[in-house]
């Protein structure tokens, strides 16, 4: 396929797992469109994630945190700007499907596609879109965002492109933190209290480990969080403070990644690292089962169209359990 002159948007702006999922349909585009030119229109806060990507021309910052936290119409009005004046693109994909994503995608030059009426939460965001794509939003997430972008560009759905991708981001250097032999991340934080893994269970679970088990952080809470596991579980660490580039290479020379339903997490299938995802208002279609990406889910049951963010069930999920799968993939 001659795509010397195509040119791609993709509208995907939050959050940091949804953009990690999503990225896997940077390899597929390319395996059909090798010459094409893809851009990401992303919020600010997660452009670093994708800056320098081999496989993207461009990574646009798109400021809606900033604008809605400043309420400045100065900011507003120069975004608006700034997203019109771009070139004209021959496909926009909004990999989202939300209004706010709806209408940036709007805003930019060029044809849009994006979910219709009946896949996505907030149904007016389908009235900006040009033509769409009925995947039912109950799909697991990184086929749903792989359809809607392979459907817009006329490409073949193909689960291999899913199972066997390279590494989604650019591996560096092992980093000088990690000790010799085999090293455990543990991610202990995520967006929502009822989402996060007990405390005291991490502490138990890295005391059953066999290696050293790094705490991965990114609020103070979660900090002091990690310092408390750290006094009770002797061969837990707590990582250091890193950027979005760090942390995808740090978990990308880890040999397991234990944690919540959250985006560091989820760098664990797309570095192709061993993972184990724990679940508790959410469920398994928020990751991509592989030989050596497993989820683990509390007993609750999970209506996905109106998640239950007072589901603390997922205390009630075994640490010995998590053990058991951890010695599992270690082997």
């Amino acid at each position: 396929m001659n795509s010397a002159k195509t040119r791609i948007a993709i509208v995907r702006l939050s959050a940091l797992g949804d953009i990690v999922n999503t990225a896997v349909a940077l390899q597929i585009i390319h395996k059909h469109y090798p010459n094409a030119r893809i851009d990401w229109y992303v919020e600010e806060a997660f452009a670093p994630i994708l800056e320098g990507h081999p496989l993207l021309h461009e990574v646009i910052r798109v400021p809606i945190k900033r604008i809605k936290k400043t309420k400045s119409f100065q900011l507003l009005r120069e975004s608006i700007r700034h997203l019109r004046s771009r070139e004209c693109y021959d496909h926009i994909i909004d990999a989202q499907g939300l209004l706010k994503s709806a209408i940036v995608a709007s805003l930019i030059r060029g044809k849009v596609h994006g979910f219709d009426r009946n896949s996505i939460r907030e149904k007016l965001a389908a009235s900006f879109y040009d033509t769409t794509s009925d995947v039912p939003y109950e799909t697991n997430v990184i086929k749903r965002n792989v359809m809607v972008i392979t459907e817009a560009l006329h490409i073949p759905y193909d689960e291999q492109d899913i199972l066997h991708k390279a590494p989604l981001f650019p591996q560096q250097e092992r980093p000088s933190v990690l000790k010799e032999g085999k090293n455990i991340a543990c991610v202990i934080g995520a967006s929502w209290p009822s989402k996060c893994y007990p405390k005291e269970h991490f502490a138990t679970l890295c005391s059953q480990l066999p290696y050293p088990c790094y705490l991965i952080w990114g609020s103070d809470a979660e900090k002091l969080d990690a310092q408390w596991i750290c006094e009770h579980a002797s061969n837990a660490i707590i990582a250091p403070k890193m950027s979005l580039r760090e942390l995808v290479n740090f978990i990308s020379h880890c040999d397991l990644i234990i944690g919540n339903d959250t985006g560091p997490t989820h760098m664990g299938w797309a570095m192709n690292r061993p993972s184990i995802t724990l679940f508790g208002p959410t469920n398994e279609r928020m990751i991509y089962p592989t030989p050596i990406n497993s989820a683990i889910k509390s007993p609750s049951e999970v209506n996905i169209l109106k998640i239950n963010r007072h589901d603390f069930s997922i205390r009630e999920i075994d640490p010995d359990s998590v053990f058991q799968k951890a010695k599992e993939l270690l082997a």
